[in-house]
Formats: C-alpha cells, structure tokens, sequence
C-alpha cells in the first residue's frame, strides 16, 4: 500500500516488492531459490535437449539433462533419458545411480532398489552415503519404514552431520510410534545446523525448518505483525485537502432562443 502511495501503480508496486524481497533474501537468509541459478539450469537444460535431438547417442549429454530432471523431480523423463545409456553398456556408477533414483521416482521401486544394488557393488560410499539416504527417502515414501531406518541409520554413520537425513529419520520414527525418538532426532538435528558452518546452514536451512517448524512460525508471525502495522499506518497518514469541486449541469442552452415562443 505504501509503494502504490508513491508510484500510483498496483502492478508496479508489487513487482518492485517482489524485486525488494528477493535482493532482500539474497543478502540475508537465502530462502528463496537463486533465480539466476534457476535461470542457467533452465538455458542448460534447453541446450542439452537440442543437443540430444541432433545426436541421439551423446550419452554425455543425456546423463547431465537426466541429471537436471532428477533435480525437478521429472523422474519419468529421466528414466527415458538414461535408458538408452544403460542399454549401450554405460554400467557405471553414476548411470546406475541415476537411474535408480529416476526409477524410484517414477513408482518402478523394484528396479530402483535393483539399480541402487549394482551401485553400491560399485562403490558403497558413493557420494558420502547418497545411495542410502535416497533409499531411506523412497522407502520412507512408499511406506517401508523398516527399510528406510535401516538405510537412513546406514546413511548418518557416514555422513553424521546431515540435517535432512536426522529429519527423514525422525519421520521414520514417528511413523513406527516412537514419539520420544522422534523428537530426539529432531532436536539432533538442530544441533548439527547450529553448530554448522555459515555455507552449510544457508544449504540445510529448510530442512532445519522442518525439525523446528515453530521458528518459521515465529517469523511468519513477526511479518504480519508488521504488515498490519504498515496498513494501519498507511491508512493514518496525513493527506491534503482537496478544493472541492463543483460540478454543474453542462447541457446545452439554446442560446439563440433566448425569448422562447414570446420572441415571435
């Protein structure tokens, strides 16, 4: 309201609003997602797929957009991309890891769970425990919560100050019934996000959110605040008087009929 009192546009008063929170978040928390970030995923993904479509058998190409799907959680498309990898021998790691990730995603678990086995033949500690923490999140998904504590207990041996993997735990937990752990592993959780590094924070801040909803809470709760005080502001400030105006009837005088009918 106070940005339409200044430029007299609606339209263009939210859209400075919307530019002011984002340089606003960029500078301080970092919640929103970098729009730039998004932008160059965006042209990346546009020039892979035209890559692809001139050459069907770049499997480099389709390994990296695959890649990018996963991340926009389009796990069918990814399953299409990386199959024909698959098929031309591509057995390694990487492909087979993405692969399964893709097929978990898409609802095919067995193959998923097939894939992730080949993978972790290869190499157990692939990326720090990857292989586990997405069994533990698929499972968690589909409702095998012994399976997913195994594989989440599995994932934080290895990787013990992982945020998102104590808040999958916990949800484990609390689906099994067991509240009290449950709520352990959250305020674990909490602790390894106070206690991490700046850089880590800003990359495991929403899953710290999770293990401690009332946080967000409180800061929504402060944002209203101030936007209703903002309102009521607005709505209190001073205005000038304006001269009234008058308005008369402007139809017309027949002024060449001045007499009416006595003129003749």
């Amino acid at each position: 309201m106070g940005l339409t009192l200044l430029t007299g546009s609606p339209l263009l008063s939210l859209a400075l609003l919307v530019v002011l929170l984002f340089a606003a978040d960029r500078f301080t928390l970092q919640l929103f997602p970098s729009p730039v970030r998004a932008l160059k995923r965006w042209q990346r993904a546009g020039e892979l797929a035209g890559t692809i479509l001139t050459n069907t058998h770049d499997r480099r190409a389709r390994a990296e957009l695959a890649d990018i799907r996963l991340g926009q959680k389009r796990y069918a498309e990814a399953v299409d991309l990386l199959r024909p990898n698959l098929d031309a021998g591509d057995d390694d790691v990487d492909t087979l890891y993405l692969l399964g990730v893709a097929y978990l995603g898409a609802g095919d678990a067995p193959k998923g769970e097939l894939l992730l086995d080949e993978a972790a033949r290869l190499d157990a500690d692939y990326r720090q425990g990857a292989i586990d923490l997405e069994r533990g999140r698929f499972r968690l998904q589909y409702g095998d919560l012994k399976g997913a504590r195994e594989a989440l207990e599995r994932f934080l041996q290895v990787r013990q100050g992982s945020v998102e993997g104590r808040v999958l735990l916990s949800r484990v937990l609390a689906k099994e019934g067991l509240a009290a752990e449950a709520k352990a592993t959250r305020d674990a959780a909490w602790r390894e996000y106070t206690v991490a590094p700046r850089f880590q924070r800003r990359r495991d801040r929403w899953w710290a959110w999770r293990a401690r909803p009332s946080r967000p809470l409180t800061y929504a709760a402060v944002a209203l605040v101030m936007m209703g005080v903002g309102a009521y502001a607005t709505r209190h400030l001073p205005t000038h008087d304006v001269a009234p105006r008058y308005y008369y009837d402007e139809a017309p005088y027949a002024a060449e009929d001045l007499g009416g009918d006595d003129a003749e």
